[in-house]
């Protein structure tokens, strides 16, 4: 809903005027007063308020008007804005600004008028599905139902005795559950046991021949292969896969043209290998000669009433008094499991009454059947419908991504936020309930789980892309967003704009968000957005080259989000101050030399997250004769930045700090107690510290916070000016909540590792990547890791086994190594024999031996 939406972002304005520091904006207070009574009003009549126009496909003219005037408030005040800093002093009469607010207040108080004749009706037929049930979890399961002879057809033929390479495709309509039973056919311990390598990659409708091989190298072998041509990365692949029996999965393929361009980098060693293919297009199955094909049908009515109660009930049984209106609306899904598992997720959330599950019922029974995609779609739409309001633009925002991308979850939600669609709860940060929209999201099934992190958390999700189409035909309904293709309109209405191709634009004056996905190979880059007025941009966010955005300061007073690629020597502006509310700035950077950032960011008081990536920047110490001293209580993230030199001035400055990423020059000698100060950063939870060479010093008097839960450690080779890692080990070990551990680069110099009672008691994954002279690791109890999930061990050639004791830890999942020593990997193979037969249970190991990761690199 873009009328709800705006007006949360309205508010949002209105709350941080006070908040701009020198000089203050002025506007009249009993305007501001008259905005804010309008906006409450309004977002109080959206949440009880049925639109008429809910089951059709055009816009609610009425949500259209309130959203048109909350537009053309935002436009007028922050145009005010604007100038007023620009003027560098505050515009005590501006009398073309309070005419315009005033037509704005006047259109507001009309349409509270028309609001208040129909809120009493509105509110009498308040649609039941309010109150919400609280989730068991944070990721779904795959519930697969109903397909139990499919599935084990294929896995049939996973494991059978053919020795030619076979493709096995899966077809069936959008949401028939071709993914989710590929999915558990991968994750199958049958099907691990059974293959060397298995890597998955969705290829989709715009299918790039280069990331698709890019990406199955990265899932066969974790190497990184972002710099190497679609040939290197071919060859690469295919030398990776000879000799070795593999599983690939090509999920969502939509043309033949994408096999015929890789089938030749998958070769066909005579002993078992397979590949599926997931597709919606009958006649592609056909096209890859294989006469094995799997049909996907719709599910009949006991599978669709068992998975229905799985995904509203979980483990209970559906109650008496629901069980028709539930089989009546399950008949009306069809068979379609997405569907079904769609419209679950919102009977989840809703109340457990016959009266809300009738209005429901009801709404669906209205619903006539067209194309198959057609009529998913409609159905898909009435989880759309009953979402709660305030979640209802964070889901619309999906759409602004591509088909199939594998959209990060801590970017999405520094997007929201720069967006303004949360609604502030006292006692909450925004980044709180950012993850607690996304929560519900998933767990309505309308948002897919795609990876998780090293300690359980999402890390990457998806949208199924019959679900990306619903957000994308609702905001074009209701004007939410506007994709620029092939021929870019003379002007754009729309708020949000997605670049999908470089070159010349129209107007984009009333623009608040921009975000380019063109090819960034392309000649216009870095050119699309001069001599655009960009005053009123609040997010923008490229994947190509613009560098004209650093060099625009002055015009983007109002941006909260700014995160783009430089790859040129573009300086770090000065009036970076200027950005007064600028929540979020992420610059990565493709030029040699390191580069420094003014001593004006330190003023940046809105700043919740200031990111560099790959070249680092040096962020200098705040100037300690500021007599305007400002402390950035917002800000959460500093990332790749060289050299702080952490004092009580920094500390101060930044208390509220929870994820720290340094680094500390080769020959840095000054400040070599700063990393003592880490400990005075009580709600710092991610650590990366970076050191090399002569500056592994700096680690000798570290101090951590007890508040770490992730910690990274890396380039630090010791020498006579450093420490042995043994001397950190305990330190590291005794922090009470640390869930994650990556050390690199490191050297035991005493060549062994000896854990104590009471140590790593929450540590649920450790990574050791080419750490030197680790000879002997030994845990005498397997109560030093209790909570271990995941093992990771690269490049420890001297390592002579993994302690025995590591399997007898009950919540082990995967063991991990690459190019160690073959008596490691012979350890790793005894241990998941051992876990197995203590648990019941086989571990996933994933083993690259150091004679095969030379033979690939």
């Amino acid at each position: 809903m873009a009328a709800y939406g705006a007006l949360l972002s309205l508010m949002h304005i209105i709350d941080t005027l006070d908040k701009h520091p020198s000089p203050p904006i002025s506007i009249n207070q009993k305007h501001v007063q008259s905005l804010t009574q309008n906006i409450t009003f309004l977002q109080e009549f959206l949440d009880c308020y049925i639109s008429p126009f809910a089951d059709s496909h055009d816009a609610d003219p009425l949500e259209r008007r309130i959203a048109d005037a909350v537009y053309a408030a935002e436009d007028v005040i922050e145009s005010h804005i604007v100038d007023q800093i620009h003027s560098g002093s505050t515009i005590v009469e501006d009398h073309d600004f309070y005419h315009n607010l005033q037509k704005v207040i006047e259109e507001m108080d009309l349409i509270n008028k028309e609001v208040k004749s129909i809120a009493v009706e509105a509110q009498t037929k308040q649609k039941p599905v309010a109150a919400l049930s609280a989730s068991s979890s944070n990721v779904k399961e795959n519930v697969i139902v109903g397909s139990d002879e499919v599935f084990l057809d294929v896995l049939d033929k996973l494991t059978g005795d053919r020795l030619n390479r076979q493709i096995i495709p899966i077809t069936g309509m959008g949401g028939i559950g071709k993914t989710t039973l590929a999915m558990n056919l991968f994750e199958n311990a049958l099907v691990k046991d059974c293959f060397d390598i298995r890597a998955w990659t969705t290829i989709s409708q715009t299918y790039n021949v280069r990331e698709t091989l890019r990406e199955v190298l990265f899932r066969a072998s974790g190497g990184d292969s972002s710099i190497d041509s679609e040939n290197e990365l071919g060859q690469k692949l295919c030398q990776l896969l000879f000799g070795r029996k593999y599983l690939v999965i090509m999920d969502d393929m939509w043309s033949i043209e994408v096999w015929e361009k890789i089938q030749f980098f998958f070769p066909d060693n005579q002993n078992g290998s397979r590949i599926i293919v997931t597709t919606r297009l009958s006649d592609l199955s056909s096209k890859l000669n294989e006469t094995c094909i799997i049909g996907m049908k719709f599910l009949d009515k006991l599978s669709s009433w068992d998975l229905f109660c799985k995904t509203v009930f979980g483990k209970v049984s559906c109650p008496i008094e629901l069980e028709k209106i539930g089989k009546n609306i399950v008949a009306n899904c069809k068979g379609l499991p997405l569907s079904i598992a769609t419209i679950g997720g919102l009977l989840a959330k809703s109340e457990r009454t016959k009266e809300c599950w009738k209005h429901i019922e009801q709404n669906l029974n209205s619903i006539v059947i067209n194309t198959n995609d057609g009529f998913c779609l409609k159905i898909l739409r009435m989880s759309y419908i009953y979402l709660p309001n305030y979640l209802k633009p964070c889901f619309l925002y999906m759409g602004v991504f591509e088909e199939d991308y594998r959209i990060r979850v801590s970017v999405l939600k520094k997007l929201w936020v720069s967006e303004g669609f949360l609604k502030p709860r006292s006692g909450k940060c925004l980044e709180t309930l950012a993850q607690e929209y996304f929560k519900e999201l998933v767990d309505r099934n309308l948002v897919l789980v795609d990876e998780l992190g090293s300690t359980g958390n999402v890390k990457y999700c998806k949208i199924h892309d019959l679900l990306r189409d619903l957000c994308l035909k609702e905001a074009e309904k209701e004007r939410f967003n506007h994709a620029v293709r092939d021929y870019p309109p003379a002007s754009i209405s729309e708020r949000r704009v997605v670049l999908k191709t470089a070159g010349l634009l129209g107007s984009l004056s009333h623009t608040r968000t921009i975000i380019c996905e063109y090819d960034e190979t392309s000649s216009e880059d870095g050119k699309v957005l001069q001599s655009q007025d960009l005053r009123l941009l609040r997010t923008f966010r490229a994947s190509v080259s613009d560098s004209y955005i650093l060099e625009n300061v002055i015009e983007l007073v109002n941006s909260r989000y700014l995160a783009i690629r430089v790859y040129d020597e573009s300086r770090f502006p000065s009036s970076i101050d200027l950005l007064w509310n600028l929540q979020t700035l992420i610059i990565r950077s493709h030029f040699g030399n390191n580069r420094h950032v003014p001593n004006e960011i330190w003023k940046l008081h809105q700043l919740r997250h200031l990111e560099f990536e790959m070249n680092r920047w040096i962020l200098p110490n705040p100037p300690s004769d500021d007599s305007d001293i400002v402390i950035m209580e917002n800000l959460q993230t500093l990332k790749g930045v060289e050299a702080l030199l952490l004092n009580e001035e920094v500390v101060k400055r930044i208390p509220n700090v929870k994820k720290l990423d340094l680094k500390y020059y080769w020959d840095q000698k000054e400040g070599e107690n700063c990393l003592s100060y880490l400990k005075c950063f009580t709600k710092l939870e991610c650590l990366s510290c970076r050191t090399s060479y002569q500056s592994g010093y700096f680690l000798l008097r570290i101090n951590f916070p007890n508040s770490i839960k992730k910690l990274i450690i890396h380039d630090y080779y010791i020498t006579e000016f450093g420490a042995k890692l043994e001397d950190i080990l305990p330190k590291i070990g005794s922090l009470p909540l640390l869930e994650k551990l990556v050390l690199k680069y490191g050297v035991f110099q005493t060549g062994k590792w000896e854990t104590s009672e009471g140590q790593f008691q929450k540590l649920k994954f450790l990574q050791l990547s080419l750490c030197e002279g680790l000879v002997n690791w030994i845990v005498s109890d397997s109560s030093h890791f209790p909570l271990l999930q995941k093992l990771s061990l690269d490049f420890l050639s001297e390592l002579e086994e993994i302690p025995s004791e590591v399997g007898e830890i009950a919540t082990l999942k995967l063991i991990s190594l690459y190019g160690c020593s073959e008596a490691a990997d012979a350890s790793a193979k005894k241990i998941v024999e051992e876990h197995e037969d203590l648990f019941g249970e086989q571990l996933d190991l994933r083993v690259v031996s150091s004679r095969e990761v030379y033979a690939i690199w």
